[in-house]
């Protein structure tokens, strides 16, 4: 659950967030204005990257028994968000009309936890450009964490309205629909089979835009986790998709095991044990160990059934 959309696109906390859109047709905007603007995203993406590496750094240097102490290295970047931060409110002061801006400055403040300080700066600019779909699907996402939930819907089927061909929006709305499955029946006036309908096909939606998006088809697998009754052949065949976007042996074996767990609820055994036993990864060690005893117990309870069946026609 980080990409370009318009600018640059982030997925944070299971939402695809636009950090910073295009500038808006006709723009009457001074280039000195969009200048300052690029310089002030290279600054934030520059401090970005120089803390990653502090971080990175210190890691290696903690396990030689040396760095500083942790309070010093959030010390330190803090100080250097400030900085950032002092840029960008010094910008939106000079130019309040700039979207661009308040989407980016909002999406630096949500990657630090501040959904609140950055749901302001979307909010301001939805009033200024409301045919902008990134502010929908943005201040979308900040409902989908914080509430009302029916907003996050509306404000999502208004991100789609303006950009049915992103498949960002389409994706974060399936999302928030599977998991606030109680706001959905509602909001849609449907039962639970209606919202995982109405999840699986703004995934399959979002997968027509997008189908070599091997984490999208990947969420759009796992969701047949959670359904009930269990859609068994569906996951299959949504898994069996996904295999063919693995983007090498790790995500193939990764897709294998979850294909595995699909037959063993579909009683075939055997090809799921094949399957399990064909995976080379250590990683995947203790993970299919834990699959195959269940293969194992399931097996045995489905002959038990069989047995009794058997006995009881006799």
């Amino acid at each position: 659950m980080i990409r370009l959309l318009a600018s640059f696109i982030a997925l944070i906390s299971g939402g695809l967030v636009c950090l910073a859109a295009a500038p808006l047709p006709n723009s009457k905007e001074e280039p000195t204005v969009e200048q300052a603007y690029r310089r002030l995203l290279e600054e934030d993406d520059k401090a970005q990257k120089e803390i990653d590496k502090w971080i990175l750094e210190e890691g290696r240097l903690r396990d030689q028994g040396a760095g500083i102490p942790v309070s010093t290295l959030e010390l330190r970047i803090e100080q250097r968000r400030k900085k950032v931060e002092d840029a960008y409110r010094s910008f939106v002061f000079h130019n309040p009309d700039h979207v661009a801006s308040r989407l980016a400055f909002g999406s630096f403040l949500n990657d630090q936890g501040r959904e609140s300080e950055a749901a302001e700066q979307w909010e301001k600019a939805r009033k200024l450009a409301p045919e902008n779909p990134a502010v929908w699907n943005n201040l979308a996402n900040y409902h989908g964490h914080n509430g009302p939930i029916a907003k996050a819907f509306e404000y999502y089927e208004k991100a789609i309205e303006l950009s049915p061909k992103e498949p960002v929006y389409r994706h974060n709305f399936a999302i928030t629909v599977y998991l606030f499955r109680k706001d959905a029946r509602e909001y849609f006036k449907t039962d639970e089979d209606g919202v995982f309908n109405k999840s699986l096909a703004l995934y399959r939606e979002a997968l027509n835009l997008d189908p070599d998006n091997f984490e999208l088809a990947t969420d759009y697998a796992q969701s047949y986790y959670g359904i009930r009754p269990p859609r068994i052949q569906d996951g299959l065949k949504a898994w069996t998709e996904t295999l063919k976007l693995a983007r090498d042996d790790f995500e193939r074996e990764g897709v294998q095991i979850h294909i595995a767990r699909f037959e063993i609820n579909a009683g075939r055994f055997e090809s799921a044990k094949k399957r399990l036993l064909s995976i080379k990864d250590e990683r995947y060690g203790p993970l299919v160990k834990r699959v195959l005893e269940s293969l194992d117990r399931k097996k045995l309870a489905a002959q038990d059934v069989s047995n009794e069946s058997s006995a009881s026609t006799e």
